[in-house]
């Protein structure tokens, strides 16, 4: 089995057919609301690799005073300041790249789901079907009572996909850190974050402007409830750190 047989198997065809069953189940078989639907379920499959991401960065975070106090004491001993640094991720449990892994499986349910926005909004992909899957025939792009036809890119989904990206990414900004003085890695990562707050957004509505309507619906609902997500994992506090699809490119 090849490496693109293996991921359409994996990824393309159950995500195409719960994407289907999801259409044919739905009153009214609205596009858009199986798309919510289905955004949900992948959500919730990702759940507790997210979970654990906004732990590795809260933790992070909670280090920061130790961190600042190593630096201090080995600002001339860049090598010993690295191995300090090493063991005190390994004494508090605290793996700094652990973040990046729920971004990193995103992406193949993002492209998953691009295929199918592609292929799944015709006939030409329902040869694809589980034998248990109902085969609709024709799936109508039109959603939301005719409003939006989601085979088509749409501004306003885009524009909607990229404040809901901002708002992810402030959150991530303006949750109270410790200040690492004297430390121009931090101040060049501070600056680097900043700008994604502006950044993100930008290129979520270059991108979006040219995609289908129905994965930027899938992109803006994985962008609120990761926020949601985000909000109940930190409390009251709601700022954290957070994976979205598109910082993510797409949680």
């Amino acid at each position: 089995m090849s490496f693109l047989d293996l991921y359409s198997a994996v990824f393309y065809e159950p995500i195409y057919n719960l994407l289907v069953l999801l259409y044919d189940l739905i009153p009214g078989h609205d596009i858009g609301v199986a798309i919510i639907f289905l955004t949900v379920i992948v959500k919730a499959i990702l759940w507790p690799l997210s979970a654990r991401a906004l732990k590795s960065q809260k933790a992070l975070q909670d280090i920061q005073p130790k961190m600042e106090a190593l630096k201090k004491e080995y600002a001339d001993k860049k090598e010993e300041l690295g191995k300090k640094m090493m063991e005190l991720y390994s004494r508090e449990k605290v793996n700094p790249a652990s973040s990046c892994l729920p971004t990193l499986i995103q992406l193949p349910f993002f492209i998953a789901i691009y295929q199918a926005m592609g292929r799944g909004l015709s006939s030409d992909g329902f040869e694809k079907l589980y034998s248990w899957v109902p085969n609709p025939g024709t799936i109508d792009p039109l959603a939301f009572g005719g409003l939006l036809d989601l085979s088509h890119p749409i501004v306003v989904l885009a524009v909607l996909a990229a404040v809901a990206q901002f708002f992810q990414a402030k959150m991530m900004i303006t949750r109270p850190q410790p200040a690492v003085k004297g430390a121009e890695d931090e101040a060049v990562a501070s600056i680097v974050n900043k700008q994604m707050v502006y950044m993100m957004p930008v290129l979520t509505v270059i991108i979006g402007i040219k995609l289908p309507g129905g994965l930027m619906i899938y992109w803006l609902t994985m962008t609120v409830l990761t926020i949601v997500q985000q909000r109940m994992f930190f409390g009251g506090r709601g700022k954290a750190g957070g994976q979205g699809p598109a910082a993510t490119a797409v949680s």
